[in-house]
C-alpha cells in the first residue's frame, strides 16, 4: 500500500475542520451528527475518525485551531478591529459559530470546560499583549487594569457574535464600536 504524504494528511485534516467548522456551527455540537459530518467535509467516517479519534476531538481540534487564528489576529490587530472585521464580513468568521457553541459547551459540559482552559488562556493573553502594547505606545489608556480591559473586551465581542447569530442586524453596530475603541483611547492618537 502506498504512504500518503504529510502534505496530503494535512489537507485532508484542514478540509474535515473546514466542513466541521460549518457543520457545528449550523446543528450545534449535538446536531452535528456524524452522517452530518460526513456530508459537510465531503469524507467517509473512517477517512474523519483516522484524524481525530471521536466527535469530541473534532470539536476540540476545531475550537483550537480558531483561538490560535483569533490569537494571531488579535495580536496583530487588536480586538475591536476583528470585531469591525466581523461586522464587515460576517461569513468570513465562520468560527463565531463555533464560539457560541464553545461557550453553551463551557456552560453545560464540566470536562470539556476544563478542557477548554488552556485555549482561552492562549486568547486572553494575547488580548493582554495588545494592550500592553497600546499602552506603552500612548495610544490606550492607562488607568484600568489590563485585565479589567481585557474582560470588558471580551464581553463586547460576545454581545456582538450573539447579536448577529440572532439576526438583529448592522444597523449602528459600527457606532458602538466607534464608543468602545473611544473608550480605550488616550485621545492622543
Amino acid at each position: 500500500m502506498p504512504r500518503v504524504s504529510q502534505d496530503h494528511m494535512d489537507a485532508r485534516r484542514r478540509q474535515i475542520l473546514s466542513g466541521a467548522r460549518e457543520c457545528f456551527a449550523e446543528y450545534g455540537f449535538e446536531g452535528a451528527t456524524v452522517r452530518r459530518l460526513e456530508e459537510a467535509t465531503g469524507m467517509s467516517r473512517g477517512a474523519i475518525f483516522h484524524h481525530f479519534d471521536d466527535k469530541d476531538a473534532l470539536f476540540l481540534a476545531l475550537a483550537h485551531d480558531d483561538a490560535e487564528a483569533m490569537a494571531a489576529t488579535v495580536a496583530e490587530q487588536g480586538l475591536v478591529q476583528v470585531m469591525r472585521e466581523i461586522l464587515a464580513d460576517p461569513e468570513e468568521f465562520s468560527w463565531f459559530g463555533t464560539r457560541l457553541e464553545i461557550a453553551r459547551r463551557i456552560r453545560t459540559d464540566p470536562a470539556f470546560r476544563e478542557r477548554w482552559t488552556d485555549r482561552q488562556d492562549e486568547v486572553d493573553a494575547a488580548v493582554l499583549a495588545r494592550l500592553r502594547e497600546q499602552k506603552s505606545s500612548g495610544r490606550m489608556r492607562t488607568d484600568v487594569p489590563d485585565h479589567v480591559l481585557r474582560v470588558y473586551l471580551d464581553i463586547i465581542l460576545d454581545g456582538l457574535i450573539t447579536h448577529l447569530a440572532t439576526g438583529r442586524g448592522t444597523e449602528h453596530v459600527s457606532e458602538m464600536l466607534d464608543l468602545v475603541e473611544a473608550s480605550l483611547r488616550t485621545g492622543q492618537g
